[in-house]
């Protein structure tokens, strides 16, 4: 073999052991880490999948790891310019590892001066990218050689610019949050392409101590972090000196609840699931997915529910621990649920009073009593049925035989009973002995089968005490078919989705309204809502008006069960249906002389007023009867047409199902030609 030729084998052997050497040091030795990838090299980083609201605003977010990558680009310069200065100030002179920068810290080790570690942010990007190869926690002297061999490969192979992108999509900000972009979001509510100098110099005072330098937790000592970032921006010539007197004389201001738009955890859970149904892993990253939650209403629910189990825990008379006493979980519990009529779109959710302590949500997993809320479905029925408004039925004691023997015999939360009442009457007082009547009238197996075609799925059994909510319901099911009651007559199933896009923004699902076939007809619709608003009005919900004016037109229901153990208020506006309900996990009573009226009613009414506050409320389009639906002037003590001699007090408007109308108010076409011919 020739001098020359031997020369250069020799020169390929060498350059393949050294080869073999440095990826034994990139590697640490371990070949399977070396077949996923290099350490040097930059690969795409997972994404988090976000959940909006409706008006697009954050509300939760899902994946491996929580990030959104923007290009370097899209960022104001000083916002790159900001990490530079304060992690890696020879970061475009260095190939990767900074030998100014270890000679200094090792003479400060030395002298025992506080020094830094001397990586770069290629270091860093290296270990933070790839911490199954080079781990930053091992203190190792073979690891910070592979590091800092991994950094000199990757500054061959990449430009600055790219490993800065990286780096700062890279990065991590507290709470799981990776990324410059993440951590505009959820720190000052905006992308980082709007970050001013004074934001962009809090994050870059982050990395070396995410949790210490947490801007919404310790604004004093962030502040005096991002003040040093911003001394040495000016010091190495990224920005004058009035820029940074500027930005450093500004407050640390940082958006409430971590850039969310609302408190929603119990809803995003939903969120998760139905994506899931709809073939939209979410974990996986790239989604955002378009959701009903309006943040407005949902505040307004969270807040309401706040303060009314409070004010529920402070009153005479409660006898179990509250909330606040860490040490017993078993703390009286609470839902919320509000939606749009017309749609179904779930407009808030509160499954529970604190998501931390329990992520059990009580609105779609829980199974309750709807004790009176239940009866607006045993009149709908009897109306149907063409059973006046204005009958009279007998609120007295009664006896009902059941098929065991035994007598079933309801009484009312007041102990008493109130003798002959209109239906509408027996309505808005609650009175039970008058709802299990009308049961045994129209049979309990029609009053079920109405149920269902309002949306109710849980079974209603066939027995007396059904007729004032013995039968366990899902809440979200029976508020929503309240949705029958504000639609005259047609149900709507709930809807939390509008649509799913993927990474690239194609849609990949869509949520349709989806509307149940017409359970009940409009004009014995129209009757029972009427006679609901007279429950807000006159009878066991009045307390809704100390929050909302007449003027905002309500119909609802309150509801109590046995033992005081559960109490509701459903009620709808011409806009909004909404439900609350509170009681124990383990049923029990709430306090004595607990009602739907006095506890659950406040909080709907609360929420309703914080609610209409903010936005306008609706019209009223519920004085207007369909076709059909006869309108006449009774007497309410007496149920009978009003009179001269009736008091004004006692003068109402009834609305009747055109043939149940009293005989003075039907139509006779024959009286039109009592008269003579027509000309």
């Amino acid at each position: 073999m020739h001098h020359t030729e031997v020369r250069m084998a020799l020169h390929r052997g060498q350059r393949a052991l050294v080869a073999a050497f440095v990826a034994v040091i990139l590697t640490g030795g371990n070949a399977s880490a070396q077949s996923r990838s290099e350490p040097w090299q930059i690969v795409q980083q997972p994404q988090s999948s976000q959940i909006l609201a409706r008006d697009g605003s954050l509300i939760g977010e899902v994946g491996r790891e929580l990030r959104l990558s923007v290009p370097l680009r899209s960022l104001p310069r000083y916002v790159p310019q900001a990490f530079v200065a304060v992690e890696d100030q020879r970061f475009y002179q260095h190939d990767g590892v900074d030998l100014i920068g270890i000679g200094g810290a090792i003479k400060g080790r030395i002298l025992g001066e506080q020094r830094g570690g001397a990586s770069t942010i290629t270091q860093q990007l290296v270990g933070n990218m790839h911490p199954d190869i080079i781990n930053r926690q091992d203190i190792s002297l073979g690891r910070k050689l592979r590091e800092q061999a991994a950094a000199r490969e990757m500054e061959k192979h990449y430009s600055k610019e790219q490993i800065l992108e990286a780096y700062l999509n890279q990065i991590g900000f507290a709470h799981g949050w990776f990324g410059i972009e993440e951590a505009a979001r959820h720190y000052f509510g905006k992308s980082a392409s709007k970050l001013t100098l004074a934001e962009a110099a809090t994050l870059a005072a982050m990395p070396k101590a995410p949790e210490n330098y947490e801007p919404a937790k310790f604004p004093d000592r962030a502040r005096q972090r991002r003040n040093t970032v911003l001394a040495l921006m000016q010091q190495q010539g990224y920005i004058t000196q009035s820029q940074a007197r500027a930005a450093q004389a500004s407050r640390v201001v940082t958006v409430p609840n971590y850039g969310m738009s609302a408190d929603a955890p119990y809803f995003t859970d939903v969120i998760k699931i139905q994506a899931k149904r709809a073939g939209a892993a979410l974990e996986d990253g790239g989604y955002r997915v378009f959701t009903s939650l309006d943040p407005l209403l949902q505040q307004a629910a969270v807040q309401s529910l706040i303060e009314g189990t409070a004010e529920v825990e402070a009153r005479a008379g409660y006898s179990h621990q509250p909330i606040a006493d860490g040490a017993n979980p078993d703390y009286l519990q609470g839902i919320v649920v509000a939606m749009d009529p017309a749609t179904g779109d779930v407009r808030a959710l509160v499954g529970g009073r604190n998501y931390a302590a329990s992520q059990f949500d009580r609105a779609i997993d829980g199974k309750r009593q709807p004790g009176s809320s239940f009866k607006p479905i045993v009149y709908a029925a009897a109306i149907a049925d063409s059973i006046a408004p204005n009958t009279m039925e007998a609120d007295t004691a009664i006896a009902i035989r059941l098929p065991n023997g035994r007598f079933y015999r309801p009484d009312n939360s007041d102990n008493e009973f109130l003798g002959p009442l209109t239906l509408r009457e027996a309505l808005a007082k609650s009175r039970n002995s008058v709802a299990v009547q009308l049961g045994q009238q129209i049979g309990m197996d029609t009053i079920a089968a109405l149920a269902h075609r309002m949306g109710i799925a849980s079974p209603i059994a066939l027995v007396p005490s059904s007729a004032i909510g013995a039968s366990v319901v899902q809440p979200l099911d029976l508020i929503a078919a309240y949705t029958t009651f504000a639609n005259l007559g047609t149900p709507v199933e709930p809807r939390f989705i509008y649509r799913i896009e993927d990474r690239t923004g194609k849609s990949v699902y869509a949520a349709p309204v989806r509307a149940l076939p017409p359970a009940l007809d409009q004009r014995a619709t129209f009757v029972v809502r009427d006679m609901m608003r007279d429950v807000v009005e006159r009878g066991t919900a009045t307390t809704i008006r100390r929050y909302l004016p007449a003027s905002i037109p309500v119909a609802g229901k309150t509801g109590t069960t046995n033992d005081n153990s559960d109490v509701w208020f459903i009620g709808l506006t011409p806009d909004l249906v909404a439900g609350v309900w509170l009681g124990f996990d383990k049923p029990k009573t709430i306090t004595p002389g607990a009602a739907g009226g006095s506890l659950a009613a406040p909080i709907w009414g609360k929420m309703m007023a914080r609610y209409y506050a903010v936005v306008r409320p609706p019209a009223n389009t519920w004085d207007q009867p369909p076709v059909g639906v006869i309108p006449g002037e009774l007497d309410r003590v007496t149920g009978q047409l009003a009179t001269a001699t009736t008091p004004a007090d006692r003068r109402y408007t009834e609305y009747f199902v055109e043939g149940t109308e009293p005989p003075p108010l039907r139509f006779d076409p024959w009286k039109l030609f009592q008269f003579g011919p027509i000309r």
